[in-house]
Formats: structure tokens, sequence, C-alpha cells
């Protein structure tokens, strides 16, 4: 069965299994939000006379049983049915009888597909932006807590200055206030109705294209019908740019932690049940969650520009094409929420190094310290780096290590967490 299918039509078997591909994988996710489109749908065809008040309450009541089966995964889609939409149409017509081949009035499947996908988007966005919250408050409770645990700072992967466990893990706490920004502008884009929009063109019924927004809680509503087919493709790039700052984010921490459990630093660990294995050399203790959450993000981190070779070229109008950013987006979005997951997992149960800096091969880190000393003793800047610079590479650069690193304990940089709160809940607000 196939909405646009006449008596005489027939589709090779070929032709149908490549234009359909994986489409079917990737509808049931839809499904609970096109049944949701269609209740609204059908709701104002009937406050519009295109629907009977018993036709109406009967689809409605019909649909609310579909979506109740969706909800206890007892929802499928049947073999020879083309997509979610023609299977939820069916399934009604069998409860309700002629009057589920009325739901489909004043609509086309190209504004059904759209205001589904907007619908399911809407759903995991604020779904991804729920774990990255959770991620945000385990970083700043965990700065707070290893604040005082001194680390080296690095510039060019070389030792630079004195930083701090606290600091380190605060500053991922706000790169991802500015990912959530990134991600709340996806929100905005996609909080549209394109619903009521046809096949681009508009309708001649009298439909009520506010009553629709109204009633799936849309913040506004595509206008223009031209532009509303046209959001397909944009709104899936805009929620790929969002999810892509995420994942860079959790990459670059995911390469900080691989780093810092290597023997050579030895400034983090983990819990044995955390890590894995060698099949060969017993002694191991392998990062590889991180490592996969680093190449998951990376690879994310492409989506984007999937997306962007996909619709670059496409002239105004639905096209096939669109078809395929489900497969490209849809299973990132499980992607990033898994990796949220895994690295709040991860750093619940991180394990911090007490005395880092004790280690002989870090006296250099204090060397900005000494010079700021002399300059705070009246030796001109330049003068007081030459000086300790000089001493340095005579091997006679002797301060008190234990001393300067008491000293800085607790005072290495302000976390500044409270103001990076504040960014952040000014940040969710946007939602």
């Amino acid at each position: 069965m196939k909405l646009w299918q006449k008596e005489s039509t027939s589709t090779s078997q070929l032709v149908e299994q490549f234009t359909v591909g994986r489409d079917k994988e990737f509808d049931l996710l839809l499904a609970k939000y096109d049944v949701q489109g269609s209740i609204a749908h059908v709701t104002m065809l009937g406050e519009a006379g295109l629907m009977t008040k018993e036709g109406t309450a009967l689809a409605i009541k019909g649909l609310n049983e579909i979506a109740e089966a969706i909800h206890h995964s007892q929802f499928t889609i049947d073999s020879g049915v083309e997509d979610i939409h023609s299977q939820i149409e069916k399934r009604l017509t069998e409860k309700i009888g002629e009057a589920g081949k009325k739901i489909h009035s004043g609509r086309s499947r190209n504004d059904q597909v759209a205001v589904d996908i907007k619908l399911y988007l809407r759903a995991e966005i604020s779904n991804i932006k729920t774990e990255v919250k959770h991620l945000f408050d385990l970083l700043i409770s965990k700065s707070e807590e290893h604040k005082d645990k001194l680390i080296p700072g690095y510039t060019h992967l070389q030792i630079a200055m004195p930083s701090s466990a606290g600091l380190w893990l605060g500053a991922y706490a706000e790169s991802l206030v500015d990912d959530l920004e990134l991600l709340a502008a996806a929100y905005h884009i996609v909080n549209k109705n394109p619903l009521g929009s046809g096949a681009g063109y508009g309708s001649s019924f009298p439909l009520s294209r506010k009553r629709t927004t109204d009633l799936l809680n849309f913040a506004t509503l595509n206008w223009n019908s031209v532009y509303a087919q046209m959001t397909r493709g944009k709104a899936e790039k805009a929620t790929a740019t969002g999810i892509s700052a995420i994942a860079a984010t959790l990459s670059k921490l995911s390469m900080d932690c691989c780093l810092y459990m290597n023997q050579n630093f030895s400034f983090i660990s983990f819990p044995d049940e955390l890590t894995t294995g060698s099949s060969i050399m017993p002694h191991k203790k392998n990062p590889d969650v991180f490592e996969l959450i680093r190449a998951k993000c990376n690879r994310m981190q492409s989506i984007p520009n999937e997306i962007t070779l996909l619709i670059s070229n496409l002239p105004s109008g639905y096209h096939r094409d669109l078809q395929l950013t489900k497969e490209i987006l849809f299973p990132a979005i499980e992607e990033i929420k898994a990796c949220l997951q895994m690295m709040q997992l991860m750093l619940q149960n991180i394990s911090i190094k007490e005395n880092i800096l004790a280690d002989e091969k870090y006296k250099y880190l204090f060397s900005v310290e000494a010079v700021n000393e002399l300059v705070n003793k009246g030796v001109p800047f330049r003068e007081a780096y030459q000086q300790v610079g000089n001493a340095i590479n005579k091997g006679k650069f002797n301060y008190n290590l234990q001393q300067l690193h008491h000293s800085h304990e607790g005072s290495i940089g302000n976390l500044c967490n409270d103001e990076i709160t504040n960014e952040m809940n000014k940040a969710l607000q946007k939602f």
C-alpha cells in the first residue's frame, strides 16, 4: 500500500527496494510523532467542518489506541507497506472504517514527513540538552572537589605553567555552555510548524495552520508554504551542527583522559571494571571507553558536512534526496546521547593523583612565578625573564618547589564556577 498508489500503478520490486532503502528502519522512530501530527490535523479538520464530529472523534480515538501500541513497542510496518505514514493510515482504517481514509484531506506526505521530523528533532534536542546538563553538573562538582590538586599545564604538549584538576575539568563545563548555545539555535529552527503547507504550495481547503501550531506546541509556524518544504534538510543540518559542537568537546576531553591515564603522565585513574585489558600483556588497563567516545565524536563532527553535501545543489521544492538525511542524522542522535552518558559514568569514578607536581621534572613549571617575583621586587620584566632563563640554561634554577607548590594550592586560576553555572542557566532558558 502506498499513499500515492492508483489502480493502474505498479512499481518494479527493484525500484521499490532501492527507493525505500533503510527508510522503514528509521520511520519507526517517527511513529509516535506521526500520530501526534495526525491527531492535530484531524482535530483541525473537524473544527473546519472538513470531517464530521463523529468521524473526528472516532479517528482521534483510533489514533490514540495506535499511539498506545507504539508506546508498548507493539507496532510494526507490514510487508508491502511503504512507510510509517501509510501504515498508520492503514491501521486506523482497519480500526474505524471509512473515516480513517479521510485524515489525509488537505495534507501531503511532504508536510506530514516534515512535521514528523521536526517533532522528533525537537524532542531529541531536549533529550540531548538534558544529558549535557547532567554532564555539566558533574564537571562542576568534580572541578570543586579537585580544585586543590595541582597538575601541569601544557602548550605545544610541552610543560608550561601550573594548573589544577579543578581548572581542567571546569574548562570542559564551560565548553558545554557554548555547545548548548548552538543546540538552542537549532531548537528554534526546528520549533516551527510546517503542517498545512501541503506539497509546498498550500491547500485550497480552509485549513487553520495556526490551530495545528497551537495543538502541537510549536513556537510559531513556517509562514511561507514553499519555505516550509525548504526547511527539510535545513532543520537536520542545524541539529547536526549542535551535535557536532558537543561531540568536539567530548572528543577533546576523551583525548585528555587517554593522555592523563598513560603511565608517563599517571594523573588520573579509573576502577578496573571501567577499563579493558590486553590479551597478551597482563599489566594493561586500556582507556577503550574514551577511545571509542573520541572516535564516535570525531565521526559525528563530519555529519553537518555530509548533510551539506546532500542538500547543497537542490532547488526549492521536495526531492527524494532528503530521505537520506534520516540515515545520516538519526543514528548520530543516539550516539551523542550514549557518549554523554558514558562520559558521565567514567567521570563519576575518576581518581586524581595527589602531589603530582612534586616530581622533579615539573620544576620549571614555576619559572614564570620566579620571573614575577623578581618583577615585584622592581626588576624590569625583560631583565627578570633573562635572569631566570639563564639560570635554567645553566642548571641553576633552584627554587623551593615544595614551598611554591603549597603556596599555589587552591589559587591556580580562578575557577569561576558560579559564573559558569549562571551562563549555563541562561543557555538553558533559550530552549
